[in-house]
């Protein structure tokens, strides 16, 4: 993976090869990392498939029984966020089938104290907490490394939004085409107000013409902006989106807050192919023509990774994990745009975002926005105002969003 930090270095097998890959970290704790296939483009995807955005901090079994990593009070703590509660609908759009995803789900939500779904059967329409919708009406194939993004996505826009109901769409594949046709399945869900989208892949040259899956009423899209520092990614880039990039938060030895930095692996830059929309015009002297990601950020990096459990084993690994990635970001920001409850699409939405930035761009409102002076991702490097690292900065507050 380019563009992320080699002084700590691990081997991880990839699509059954040994690969060196960087642990990531910047502080005193450098545990392997693991990345998953899924989290692999392969040769000859570009345009065609997307993969995951996601990345498992190893601990010391590979099944884990209790939590580690950020929990849901921890990171709203960090994030000045109160009262959470959040209505209506998230729509959570991944590939292929996650068969333990009810039960998973309500192990997360017990243990953290967040409503719980009673119904048995995770395809009834009348269940008021958790919903799975099979996107071509019939049972997609499983894929291990794919139920683990579900898992995290479905928890943590949970985390941030408990008392809105998620919906898990499951596509019958990786490819674009069942993806894209899984985002207008969600899109038509009754009383839904955000889809989050954790997937997406190098860009290419058509990718405008499918832009107008993100644009229904009522609606924001988020996606991750991916986890390959200052590389962009499909849908991301999308002027239609809310792209997601990635942080660290640092804590002491108490555990207590510190600070926050770019991570290394946050997705952004200038798309290829993406026009610069007007909510970005503020910044036209950082972007020039061109769409800029990210747009905003969240916790990211696996070695401050955030609790998800994970019932279905993959390659030995279940239980409780700690996830980073911008995987962790889309569906997180999604349940922190559910939950501030002010806009009804995305262009609204970013247009509300892009009012923290002023004065071209250099000045973030530090009243709903935390700007990330440090950090680096690929040739990128996080500064005062907008950058290609973290965006306007970290959510900060659910005011501003």
């Amino acid at each position: 993976m380019k563009g992320l930090l080699c002084a700590f270095c691990i081997t991880a097998f990839v699509g059954g090869t040994a690969s060196t890959v960087a642990a990531q970290g910047q502080g005193q704790d450098h545990a392997p990392i693991q990345i998953p296939d899924s989290s692999v483009e392969q040769p000859g995807e570009r345009g065609i498939a997307a993969h995951t955005n996601h990345l498992i901090r190893l601990g010391p079994t590979r099944v884990g029984t209790a939590p580690a990593g950020e929990t849901p009070a921890s990171i709203a703590s960090a994030y000045s966020l109160s009262n959470l509660q959040g209505a209506e609908v998230i729509v959570i759009v991944d590939a292929f089938d996650y068969p333990t995803a009810l039960t998973d789900f309500n192990v997360f939500s017990r243990q953290f104290g967040l409503p719980e779904e009673p119904s048995t059967d995770p395809l009834d329409a009348n269940n008021q907490v958790f919903q799975v919708v099979y996107a071509s009406g019939r049972q997609p194939r499983g894929n291990c490394g794919w139920a683990q993004e579900a898992a995290l996505d479905i928890e943590w826009a949970h985390a941030m939004a408990p008392h809105a109901k998620i919906v898990l769409v499951e596509a019958d594949s990786n490819r674009n085409s069942s993806l894209y046709d899984a985002v207008d399945v969600a899109s038509a869900i009754p009383n839904a107000r955000e889809v989050s989208m954790s997937w997406g892949g190098s860009e290419f040259s058509s990718e405008a013409s499918f832009d107008s899956h993100f644009t229904h009423p009522g609606i924001v899209y988020v996606a991750a902006s991916g986890d390959t520092g200052g590389a962009t990614i499909y849908p991301s880039v999308s002027p239609n989106v809310v792209a997601a990039g990635g942080t660290r938060i640092n804590r002491n030895a108490q555990g207590n807050f510190v600070s926050e930095t770019g991570w290394s692996g946050s997705g952004g830059g200038l798309s290829k192919y993406e026009l610069r929309p007007a909510y970005q015009d503020i910044i036209q002297a950082i972007v020039g023509n061109a769409r800029g990601v990210p747009d905003y950020s969240f916790d990211a990096d696996p070695q401050t990774g955030v609790s998800v459990y994970d019932s279905t084993s993959c390659k030995g690994i279940s239980g409780w994990l700690v996830f980073g990635g911008t995987s962790v970001s889309s569906p997180s920001l999604a349940g922190i745009v559910n939950s501030a409850g002010s806009n009804t699409s995305s262009t609204a939405e970013l247009t509300l975002l892009y009012q923290a930035v002023t004065n071209n761009g250099l000045t973030i409102n530090s009243a709903t926005f935390r700007d990330i002076l440090t950090g680096t991702a690929g040739s990128f490097t996080a500064t005062t105002g907008w950058d290609f690292v973290t965006g306007i900065g970290s959510t900060l507050t659910l005011s501003g969003k």
